[in-house]
């Protein structure tokens, strides 16, 4: 029995039919629905990891390497929960922070989930990746396909800001600018790894189990941040919604290992008003997500038409007692500008969403301002500079 790992086996979000962890899979092979690992839950100490770096393998128990050895990594996780009472005040919240995503190799969060992908599909046998990306994924492929020494192959919609395919481009990524949204680079990405005869592996958004162990690293960071207690409310920019599903998922875990208690934040999903899938069926009472039509929004982050995992995300919002709602673009703007002048940060369009819904669920009573509430801003502003 692995005592790095205690990664036990594959289950379907959807049919709960149950996969083999060690090999490379996408979906469910029976209702192509979302994979998700799960392991061992018998107790384990939350000090375990007291003696080790920060970073997202901190928690190596509750992870899908099987050894240390198989790690692809630039040093991702551990960013900073910051206080932020200058950009609380500047909302009426008196108990705000700021989760810092920016500080990540490739400069978003989306290092955590890209190099969870990277290490499991090496270590099972790929031998190189395609994916489609809005901007920040296809950076991160890049860059830890480079690292493992493997190719990479980006596609991404041909009007996203320049600096997302000059970043993929110099960690050696074949980058293919597609007419078109990211749902389009998917059909584009699928066609070519059926087309490669095995040759590549598919790591869209939660068609493959692992980018969401990256990303759940998020809810151990708040929690043993926070002295082993979550927020009331978690605002979080929802594009594909990998990183919302992943603290959901981190959260159960610690409860069964009994770092946590059964209480939960309120999730939070932030959309653009040019793209708002998520917010559209949340509002309506659906279970599922049709496509938004002719999306469009700055925060190339946000505009993701359907999120694969619609029903998985609609779920947790349902169950958090949260809410989804949507800002205009020119709010996120206003937000950039305030986390930035009042906390000296740079923060991507997505983030100064989240700054701008929380102004707007204050003022519908959603928030009080004693709520202890953390924003995530999820990437470096500095990518959308033209």
């Amino acid at each position: 029995m692995n005592s790095y790992s205690r990664l036990s086996h594959l289950q379907c979000t959807r049919c709960n039919a149950v996969d083999d962890p060690f090999a490379l899979r996408n979906v469910c092979t029976r209702c192509q629905g979302p994979l998700y690992a799960r392991y061992r839950l018998e107790p384990l100490s939350r000090d375990s990891s007291a003696g080790r770096s920060r970073g997202m393998w901190r928690w190596h128990e509750m992870m899908p390497a099987r050894s240390a050895d198989e790690i692809v990594s630039l040093g991702e996780g551990g960013t900073p929960l910051l206080e932020a009472p200058r950009l609380g005040a500047t909302l009426g919240l008196s108990r705000l922070l700021v989760k810092e995503e920016g500080g990540n190799p490739t400069g978003s969060f989306k290092a955590r989930g890209l190099a969870a992908a990277v290490t499991c599909a090496k270590a099972r046998g790929a031998k190189g990746f395609a994916v489609p990306t809005a901007g920040n994924a296809g950076g991160a492929l890049a860059a830890y396909a480079a690292r493992a020494g493997m190719p990479a192959h980006v596609f991404m919609p041909r009007d996203t800001p320049p600096l997302f395919a000059l970043e993929c481009a110099t960690y050696g990524a074949r980058v293919i600018l597609v007419d078109g949204l990211i749902d389009r680079c998917g059909e584009l990405a699928r066609a070519l790894v059926a087309e490669s005869g095995g040759a590549l592996f598919d790591v869209s958004t939660l068609k493959e189990p692992y980018r969401v162990e990256g990303k759940k690293t998020m809810g151990y960071e708040l929690a043993e941040d926070l002295g082993w207690e979550l927020p009331d409310v978690i605002l979080y920019p929802t594009g594909g919604g990998t990183g919302l599903l992943g603290m959901w998922k981190a959260f159960d875990e610690m409860e069964a290992l009994g770092w946590i208690g059964s209480r939960r934040p309120r999730m939070v999903s932030v959309q653009a008003a040019g793209c708002a899938p998520v917010v559209r069926a949340f509002d309506a009472g659906l279970e599922h997500m049709e496509k938004w039509e002719g999306a469009t929004t700055y925060a190339s982050g946000l505009r993701v038409p359907k999120p694969y995992a619609d029903a998985e995300i609609l779920r947790v919002l349902s169950d958090s007692h949260g809410t989804a709602l949507f800002v205009p673009d020119e709010e996120m703007q206003e937000g950039v500008a305030a986390m930035g002048k009042a906390e000296g940060l740079f923060a991507a369009p997505e983030g100064g969403a989240v700054w701008a819904a929380a102004r707007r669920l204050l003022a519908t009573g959603f928030l009080s301002k004693d709520d202890r509430v953390v924003l995530f801003d999820t990437g470096t502003g500095f990518k959308y500079v033209r």
